[in-house]
């Protein structure tokens, strides 16, 4: 479960020293949440979605997946399980300003964290688009800003219903497609296609 240190506020710096144990540090409004290494079902999700993502993302834009930080200020570090943003704000190391789009793969552990805590600092940042994947379900909750500034849920897809994005970019995501197994006969194929199209 993501843990809220209490004490003295953390900075970005004080994250150059935390283990390399495979969870998860983020800092929000100063305080540390740590989360658990995540799980296969997890990790899966993360790879169709880079998969589906990356083979519609326009030139300009750039698909990127957790270990990697959204650091905005000195106290606000968050590594989105999947990011969309512009080729041009990426640094070698992170990047400084809010992402177009933010995907997060809810874990047990990690739920409420998600649904709460980081879509609160994902809406202030001004992240246009938040799209959280229950794996258990499967289903896609799409919210995004209104007018303002508040984030909608603007659809719910489950199963082998279709979500049509279209921003930041034309994309199809099914969520049975998320879990499909890799090597299941024309499972792949199919994915990559209801993607394409």
């Amino acid at each position: 479960m993501a843990n809220d240190c209490e004490g003295p506020l953390y900075t970005v710096e004080d994250l150059e020293g935390m283990p390399d144990d495979g969870r998860r540090y983020e800092l929000v409004d100063g305080a540390l949440h740590v989360s658990p290494a995540t799980g296969h079902r997890h990790q899966k999700v993360v790879s169709k979605l880079i998969m589906f993502l990356g083979n519609r993302c326009p030139g300009d834009l750039e698909v990127l997946s957790a270990p990697f930080s959204v650091r905005p200020s000195p106290t606000v570090e968050l590594q989105p399980d999947v990011l969309v943003t512009r080729a041009e704000d990426v640094t070698d190391k992170l990047l400084p300003v809010a992402p177009l789009l933010v995907v997060e793969v809810l874990s047990p552990s990690t739920a409420a964290y998600d649904l709460n805590t980081k879509k609160a600092v994902y809406e202030r940042l001004g992240v246009v688009g938040y799209w959280i994947v229950d794996p258990r379900e499967p289903t896609l909750s799409v919210f995004e800003l209104d007018a303002e500034g508040c984030y909608e849920l603007v659809a719910e897809v489950k199963g082998g219903d279709a979500f049509h994005a279209t921003a930041p970019f034309s994309v199809r995501i099914v969520p049975d497609d998320l879990l499909s197994p890799w090597g299941e006969p024309g499972s792949d194929e199919r994915a990559l296609r209801t993607s394409l199209s």
